[in-house]
């Protein structure tokens, strides 16, 4: 008999939600076959049977919330029959006693100080995780909360069952429907992906001083370029000639040149990134993800447009690697593909800036004294004001919008 476990699920990530299986108990496997799949907050992931043979038991059923290590079933070697329910809850009974028994009890720990302040990492560990550090028994120095009495008390959370009602629901309760509407209506559970993008995105709101600075590009000859170069590039390439590769080019210059739009808060520091991890933001049939494309300093724009093309594919399949979704410093955002004239987009915590794209549309501008016809876009810019001043945020965009305007300036370095 094999056991069937939830695999390390990545940094940060120690739950998953069942979204479904593929098998019925008593159906045979094959090695490497798909059998449940399990839903995070970044992504959604298949687990593979280890061995051939026939599913047993199924313990974690559809719907349930797993820590990482969790017990979801067990593969039967051959044509074994499934395992009893008894004798597994038996063998889990006897496994948790003796574990129990084999634990020595944990000294008291020392209370902290009232006023004793928390080390900056435990107080992002606390506001990413939700669970109050004050709570928290501390090990450091005089009962101070630690690092590791913080990742501690996030695993023993995790592994905790999760009531089948979440409180969080109670949060904002909604009237009842008359009779005659209600029978129309239908109610799905929100995905985990969507309540994580609902939380982050209200955090946000909540905790960063954001506004949203505007600016328009005239993209005439960053079509001409595209226009005499795109089937010449995709021969050459294997991958379309599109705007996202010009965009992020010109951010990583304008990140380069005001720093503070490529930096974070931590507690009451502030972290300036030498290094530009884009993140591309993808909406699928999930929700919103966002892909980072790393070092976008040292990349081509052919580069660039691959891994973005890629991303977005592998994004839709639901294919995407949690650690392909970490670690950006900056992030774009293309809501022209849905025909979006202007928006003010929501900032991607923890980073301090995320620029808009939208609908390149003809319109009378005055050039040289005269009226012409050109292709424009409106660009938004929305920041963090804690950490980013208006006259960087505008001196930014400018930038962006000269690359842009002057496709050479990206190819040239200036």
């Amino acid at each position: 008999m094999t056991e069937i476990r939830v695999p390390t699920l990545g940094e940060s990530v120690t739950e998953a939600t069942i979204g479904r299986w593929f098998k019925k108990a008593g159906e045979a496997v094959a090695v490497d076959e798909p059998l449940v799949e399990l839903e995070t907050d970044k992504v959604t992931i298949e687990v593979p049977a280890p061995v051939a043979g026939t599913l047993g038991e199924i313990i974690a059923k559809d719907g349930e919330t797993v820590a990482v290590g969790a017990l979801l079933g067990q593969i039967n070697d051959g044509a074994a029959a499934a395992a009893k329910p008894a004798a597994a809850a038996s063998a889990k009974v006897a496994a948790a006693a003796a574990a129990a028994s084999a634990a020595p009890a944990p000294a008291a720990p020392k209370a902290p100080p009232a006023d004793a302040p928390l080390a900056p990492s435990v107080r992002k560990l606390s506001a990413e995780s939700g669970i109050d550090a004050s709570t928290v028994p501390g090990s450091g120095k005089d009962g101070r909360v630690t690092k590791g009495d913080m990742l501690a008390a996030i695993e023993k959370a995790a592994s905790a069952p999760t009531p089948v009602n979440q409180p969080a629901a109670a949060v904002q309760v909604r009237a009842p429907s008359p009779a005659d509407d209600a029978a129309r209506e239908e109610r799905v559970k929100m995905t985990r992906l969507r309540q994580t993008i609902a939380r982050r995105l209200k955090d946000v709101q909540n905790t960063a001083a954001m506004l949203t600075t505007f600016n328009e590009v005239d993209m005439t000859e960053g079509m001409k370029l595209r226009a005499l170069y795109k089937d010449t590039f995709e021969k050459k390439h294997g991958s379309k000639l599109g705007f996202m590769g010009f965009f992020t080019k010109a951010v990583v210059q304008g990140l380069k040149d005001i720093p503070a739009v490529n930096a974070e808060i931590d507690g009451s520091d502030l972290i300036y990134k030498n290094y530009y991890h884009i993140g591309v933001a993808v909406g699928t049939d999930r929700g919103l993800v966002v892909p980072v494309v790393r070092d976008c300093d040292h990349k081509s724009i052919a580069e660039i447009e691959k891994s973005i093309a890629d991303y977005g594919r592998r994004a839709r399949d639901g294919q995407l690697k949690i650690d392909e979704m970490q670690g950006g410093t900056f992030t774009i955002t293309n809501g022209g593909i849905y025909g979006s004239l202007m928006s003010t987009p929501i900032l991607n915590a923890p980073q301090s800036g995320i620029l808009g794209m939208h609908k390149i549309q003809e319109r009378p501008m005055v050039v040289g004294g005269k009226i012409e016809v050109r292709p424009m876009m409106y660009l938004a810019l929305s920041y963090d004001h804690r950490v980013i001043d208006g006259k960087e945020a505008v001196t930014f965009l400018v930038r962006v919008k000269e690359s842009l305007e002057d496709p050479a300036r990206l190819v040239l370095d200036l």
